[in-house]
């Protein structure tokens, strides 16, 4: 508002200034340069809705002079008002909307700049995710394996009471090496962050885990053609977590995982007796929480904990028509 009324007197002025310009002192031509430089500055720095609406007022009653008194004196304030006020005010406001045009695109141009870097930023932590769950299936399951073997020996009948401690040490050392590592992995990790199971099949991890000394059979029901990709994905991560969880937390337990595979539902559960030698204490892991997660993405459901045999790891998933045989 207040910028409006200062330009209404920036013009008003000039326009009584233009009047009767036969022979203007030098005070008077002086001013209109004052006039030209302020109305530039108004228009550069302060900004007005209806300056035009302003100016075209201004010369109001210039053109009521030309019209009824003095004709001549009415067009030249007029013409002084066009030329000292409305075009510098125009060229200073056509300077302002320059300048934040060229502000506007540079904070545009910093912005998307700040997006691709915020882009490749998350891809970059997605990937560290990626590696950080790999690892933390591969070495953890790998480890838990080495628990197991140590476990065999500490049970061992020709063992000597020297070599049992240390078995139970190496059993316990590669227990805590697996509990450093999930809190290393959760450094990287992010929640929900896309992962790449292994390639390996079934048969070949529960091959691996009994060539490791674990007492584990792998049974299937119904049809033995492969299962779709995503869902032999979920089936291998339930295997292996369970298996990892027999080996750390029941060590010399039988293991029964089962497949069975129906119409619409494909089923999978390992079951585990009461563990033979003592079990660690239990660890901080997320593998449950993870494999609930993944089953419930699928529409499935988890459910784990003792049963009347020891321990079972049980997922039911579904099985759309068009995946049957």
């Amino acid at each position: 508002m207040r910028n409006g009324v200062f330009l209404a007197v920036i013009a008003g002025s000039c326009l009584v200034n233009g009047l009767y310009m036969d022979q203007p002192p030098l005070w008077r031509q002086a001013l209109f340069g004052v006039f030209a430089v302020v109305a530039y500055l108004h228009g550069r720095h302060l900004p007005v809705r209806q300056g035009v609406v302003i100016l075209l007022a201004a010369a109001v009653p210039g053109a009521g002079i030309a019209v009824a008194a003095d004709f001549w004196a009415g067009v030249t304030s007029l013409v002084v008002l066009g030329v000292f006020v409305a075009l510098p005010w125009l060229a200073g406001r056509f300077r302002r909307q320059q300048a934040e045009l060229v502000r506007v695109s540079r904070e545009r141009a910093d912005r998307l700049e700040r997006e691709r870097e915020f882009v490749a930023e998350r891809v970059r932590y997605r990937e560290r995710a990626r590696i950080a769950q790999d690892m933390h299936d591969s070495l953890g399951h790998d480890l838990a394996l080495i628990a197991l073997r140590a476990g065999a020996l500490e049970l061992a009948s020709d063992m000597g009471e020297r070599n049992r401690e240390a078995a139970a040490l190496l059993r316990a050392s590669a227990v805590a090496a697996t509990e450093r590592l999930s809190r290393t992995i959760g450094v990287l990790r992010e929640e929900q962050a896309p992962i790449e199971p292994p390639d390996e099949s079934v048969e070949a991890l529960v091959a691996r885990a009994r060539e490791a000394g674990m007492a584990v059979d792998l049974r299937r029901d119904g049809p033995s053609e492969a299962l779709p990709p995503l869902l032999d994905r979920a089936v291998h991560r339930v295997v292996r977590e369970s298996l990892t969880n027999a080996a750390r937390h029941a060590p010399g337990a039988d293991v029964l995982v089962r497949l069975e595979r129906t119409a619409g539902t494909v089923t999978v559960s390992v079951v585990s007796t009461p563990a033979r030698a003592t079990p660690l204490p239990p660890g901080g892991g997320t593998g449950l929480a993870g494999l609930r997660e993944r089953v419930r993405l699928l529409g499935g459901t988890l459910r784990a904990g003792p049963n009347s045999t020891g321990f079972a790891v049980t997922a039911s998933l579904p099985s759309s028509p068009e995946d049957q045989p």
